[in-house]
């Protein structure tokens, strides 16, 4: 039990050298923390000793900010206790006030709530089937996992991910936290890679229950961090560096690489854009030639935006062995501590814990038995992930904009101008309406297309899958792109600050870039979407004049 405090107890504390503070029922003393209040010390000392809660609501992203500070400022709770009453050997820190909670204590219009909604209930701040909708797509195990994974995205990442972002790094043991949490291999999708991490998995499930919207929920989730640099720092190796080996990688290859990797102790990287080369991929530039005993790849050349490259122990890179086009290009898994590998982090605009980086390789003598595959099939590989990849992106790209617009209706309720709540003004309503109309469309075509990629075999969804997944990536990007604009009108000079109330509106309002560039830009994304169309319009018109 807490010890109890009235509030005659606590306006007693109402100076520089002795001040509490009222937050919810909760009194902390702030006495120390004067000093380095990020306001000035005067802000606080206007509410010493009073109840500051709708004043701190105002002005601070409140579940976050006592999450960070509340455990060693929190004292007691107000109650009918006095200053005499005995202390508990261990005084329970502060839990969070959601949204809800703190609209009905502040007496504003409340939040519309779904009690049998999973989540907080904000209007189109999860997929509708979290809301109770039916849909043809889940099953009680995807709810497990989900509930998993969400309470680890709370606990382990959200809290810190404005200081990793700033640090431009992740520390690695979280890696291996995601992994010992059992979700972290899920990322490089079905089926469940139970002969490198075994067979638990996060929610329960059995690896014969792990499918492709497992999967989504999994990146779906994560992304509710609000930070591509966390997700791509974390797992974007994993979900394009390593397929390659694990698809077409010798046997020694796949145990050299993948069970240290999918345990979170080793990192991958997928290095395959140059300074001359990005959409381009048939026309790299990066030379790999037999030396003359024939027992290692002499590799020169250099690699630009890899992600992950400046931490990762290993790298998948895309080197030119033959003549030129992309019936000349082979993968070789090259390692970090190769004589002639020198990598720097790039200054970018965003996704900065990622590690986007400079890599030049010099003189590096590869082993034979490092090829991935055959030599001169590269580009088949590399185009064998590429819809995978690119439907990564639009799940995260999807989830950030529901992400602006979940963080935008919060904030509606909760900021009041010219004398109303921004709810209550007709336009903010407008932002809201299209921003929601774009999210759950493109969420509608996300479902869809991962209900084609769990039924349909791999040969077929190379045959179908390409164009459609390439609109959706430019779909997913767009309506990214759209809703982060209209998030940062709404929150005004808030999103144009790092940190504080609109930390998540101003990291993904830089971060939109590298999701409508990476993976094919959004100009290449459209143009073969229809080009794929036409393609399957014209043979199916051939093969009926053959009739």
């Amino acid at each position: 039990m807490a010890k109890l405090f009235s509030s005659d107890e606590v306006a007693r504390h109402d100076k520089e050298n002795d001040c509490w503070i009222i937050i919810d029922k909760k009194v902390y003393d702030v006495t120390k923390f004067l000093a380095d209040h990020p306001g000035g010390k005067k802000v606080v000392l206007a509410v010493a000793g009073k109840d500051a809660t709708a004043k701190f609501n105002a002005l601070h992203k409140a579940d976050a900010t006592l999450r960070k500070y509340g455990p060693q400022l929190y004292i007691g709770d107000l109650g009918a206790g006095s200053a005499s009453a005995p202390a508990p050997a261990q005084v329970a820190p502060p839990v969070a006030v959601t949204t809800v909670e703190r609209v009905k204590k502040e007496k504003k219009p409340p939040l519309p709530h779904n009690i049998n909604a999973f989540g907080e209930g904000i209007p189109y701040g999860d997929p509708n089937w979290y809301q109770d909708w039916n849909s043809p797509y889940y099953t009680d195990s995807h709810r497990r996992l989900r509930a998993a994974v969400r309470q680890f995205v709370e606990k382990e990442l959200t809290p810190f991910c404005h200081e990793w972002d700033e640090q431009g790094r992740i520390p690695r043991e979280v890696f291996t936290k995601c992994a010992k949490a059992n979700w972290l291999a899920g990322v490089c999708g079905p089926p469940w890679p139970t002969e490198y991490v075994g067979s638990e998995i996060a929610g329960g499930l059995s690896p014969e229950e792990f499918d492709s919207f497992h999967e989504l929920i999994m990146v779906d989730e994560v992304a509710r961090t609000g930070s591509g640099g966390v997700l791509w720092g974390l797992f974007a190796g994993l979900f394009i560096g390593l397929p390659p080996i694990q698809h077409f990688g010798s046997e020694y290859l796949r145990q050299k690489v993948c069970p240290p990797c999918l345990r979170g102790e080793k990192v991958v990287c997928l290095a395959i854009t140059e300074p001359y080369a990005g959409s381009d991929v048939a026309n790299l530039q990066t030379t790999a030639v037999k030396s003359a005993d024939g027992k290692h790849y002499i590799v020169n050349g250099e690699k630009k935006w890899i992600t992950n490259g400046v931490f990762a122990e290993y790298f998948t890179v895309a080197v030119r062995t033959g003549g030129e086009g992309p019936h000349g290009i082979s993968l070789l898994l090259i390692e970090k501590d190769m004589p002639g590998v020198t990598t720097r982090q790039m200054k970018c605009s965003g996704v900065w814990p990622s590690g986007t980086t400079y890599i030049t390789f010099e003189d590096v003598k590869v082993p034979v038995e490092n090829l991935i595959g055959q030599e001169n099939l590269g580009f088949k590989y590399i185009m064998y992930n590429f819809n995978h990849e690119r439907w990564g992106i639009a799940v995260q790209a999807t989830r950030f904009a529901r992400v602006c617009l979940e963080e935008s209706v919060k904030y509606a309720f909760k900021r009041s101008t010219f004398g109303k709540l921004l709810i209550e003004h007709p336009v903010i309503r407008f932002k809201l309406a299209h921003m929601a109309r774009q999210v759950e469309a493109t969420h509608a075509w996300l479902e869809q297309v991962t209900y084609q990629m769990k039924t349909m075999s791999k040969e077929e969804q190379h045959k179908q899958l390409g164009g459609p997944i390439a609109l959706l990536k430019a779909q997913a990007t767009q309506t990214f792109e759209y809703c982060a604009r209209e998030a940062a009108q709404i929150f005004g000079g808030l999103a144009y600050t790092r940190g504080g109330q609109g930390e998540k509106i101003e990291r993904l309002y830089r971060e939109v870039r590298a999701y409508s560039i990476p993976g094919g830009s959004e100009e290449i994304m459209l143009d073969l979407g229809v080009r794929m169309a036409i393609k399957r319009v014209m043979k199916s018109l051939q093969a009926q004049s053959k009739m």
